[in-house]
């Protein structure tokens, strides 16, 4: 990429606000707090994906065991504990993570690397891609048909990228969740101030005509449902709803109080007094709602000369 940082000082020097750290590099370019906090829910959200996928760290080919890959690029790797999986479990890779925030550990295995970096700037790698992974990016891209040329463009032939991303709208089959629930209402202003911000949530089912738009073939979308909460019958779906409950419930404050303080112009004490409403929706077993989440997935066959 065309301005890569390491690590010093100035980078370091986080910005503190309403009790939570955000990045330093490129201040104000992302939302979401990067403390112990939110590296913890992150990890823990991790684990959501894991028991989505059956305990595989993703749908495409490269993550079989068996799979024999060689570069690896892991778009917003946050804490890097995609990126060190992959690593441990594909040791003959070469895995390099990049984010805006030097969260990562220090201690990783030799064959990953990672990279502070702002994906919206032009890429300038050397080296192809064999496999490009991109997960929870639908609070960050500025343009993702821009992102998605950028992905394609920087795939070898016979690459696989592999997006995994939520709808920031719930749904409700049952109307149980109605536009007068503050869950509701938190989800229009998200929409509402992403949009201000300058990076604008995205209609995930949106994402497999985009990359078909930039070239991507062979496109396979799976859509994966997360409860609120532990309201589904069925056991799969109210362990996933436990897991998804408590991940939301760690990101309310982080993923609200940056956007709605800067972009919306609340108080730190409207947003906390909103997210106990917010809260109690979230918690109740009566409002049958869900996150969709959709995992497209491509190989690419042809050269881009």
């Amino acid at each position: 990429m065309s301005s890569t940082a390491s690590v010093n000082s100035s980078i370091l020097n986080y910005r503190l606000e309403n009790g939570r750290t955000y990045h330093a590099y490129k201040d104000g370019r992302y939302y979401m707090p990067n403390d112990e906090t939110e590296n913890n829910r992150l990890d823990l959200q991790h684990n959501l994906f894991l028991l989505t996928f059956d305990n595989k760290l993703g749908l495409s080919p490269p993550n079989l065991s068996e799979f024999k890959t060689g570069r690896v690029l892991d778009l917003g790797t946050g804490t890097g504990i995609w990126a060190i999986d992959f690593a441990d479990e594909h040791p003959e890779t070469e895995v390099i993570g990049v984010d805006l925030s030097p969260t990562q550990p220090a201690f990783v295995p030799p064959n990953v690397r990672f990279e502070i970096d702002d994906v919206d700037e032009e890429w300038t790698y050397s080296q192809p891609f064999d496999y490009i992974h991109s997960r929870m990016m639908n609070v960050s891209i500025k343009n993702w048909s821009e992102y998605l040329r950028k992905i394609f463009e920087n795939l070898a032939p016979g690459g696989y990228a592999e997006l995994q991303d939520v709808d920031i709208f719930l749904k409700s089959d049952d109307n149980t969740l109605t536009n007068d629930h503050a869950l509701r209402k938190w989800c229009d202003f998200l929409a509402e101030a992403a949009q201000v911000h300058g990076t604008p949530f995205i209609d995930t089912n949106r994402l497999s005509h985009l990359m078909a738009d930039v070239g991507f073939v062979d496109i396979e979308e799976t859509p994966f449902k997360w409860p609120t909460n532990c309201w589904p019958k069925e056991k799969r779906y109210k362990e996933l709803g436990e897991w998804s409950n408590v991940n939301t419930d760690n990101l309310l404050e982080g993923l609200s109080m940056a956007l709605f303080t800067r972009c919306l112009g609340w108080t730190p004490e409207e947003v906390s007094l909103f997210l106990v409403d917010v809260r109690k929706d979230l918690n109740n077993p009566k409002i049958h709602a869900y996150w969709l989440m959709y995992s497209p997935t491509t190989p690419i066959f042809l050269s881009h000369s």
